[in-house]
């Protein structure tokens, strides 16, 4: 009988801010795999400058997860699928939200797959109860004195209203 190989997986992401969104996909992930290693990306090209530095970004996301098994953050700063590779992951795990996400995760799915056709890409629908949240939506609530205390873990809900009142 052969040993059954340590499941790894990433979940990438610029985590600026991270939403309850993200952590109901990393927490799902986590009951599907054995290892789930949260990808924190240090530079984006799509993406403006991040409010938040690395450092703060990667706490925030220590101390939500800190409870969960199998879970660690790690920064990183090259292709996706490389760093795959550099930790051992079997496939990258995101969410999905709407079609718009399905049309960029779709383009992002062939352009990995080009690189690394051993590393597989694997959706996760968005529970309905975050089906609408994203990064961009909840820093834009925050700026106009929003209610974001049941969309953020409360920590980051406070640093996000300090950064925005600046």
């Amino acid at each position: 009988m052969t040993a059954r190989v340590k499941s790894i997986v990433v979940c990438p992401g610029s985590y600026d801010p991270l939403t309850n969104g993200h952590l109901d996909v990393i927490k799902r992930a986590a009951v599907l795999y054995d290892e789930v290693v949260v990808a924190v990306v240090n530079r984006s090209v799509r993406k403006e400058a991040a409010l938040f530095g690395i450092e703060e970004r990667m706490g925030f996301i220590e101390r939500a997860i800190a409870e969960l098994e199998g879970v660690r953050a790690e920064p990183f700063n090259n292709l996706v699928v490389e760093f795959a590779r550099q930790v051992g992951a079997q496939a990258i795990v995101k969410g999905l939200r709407a079609i718009s996400d399905f049309e960029y995760e779709l383009e992002m799915n062939q352009l990995n797959r080009r690189q690394d056709p051993e590393i597989e890409s694997v959706y996760l629908m968005a529970s309905p109860l975050y089906s609408f949240l994203s990064s961009s939506g909840v820093k834009e609530l925050a700026t106009f004195g929003g209610r974001i205390d049941d969309l953020v873990p409360e920590e980051v809900a406070r640093r996000l209203q300090e950064e925005l009142r600046r």
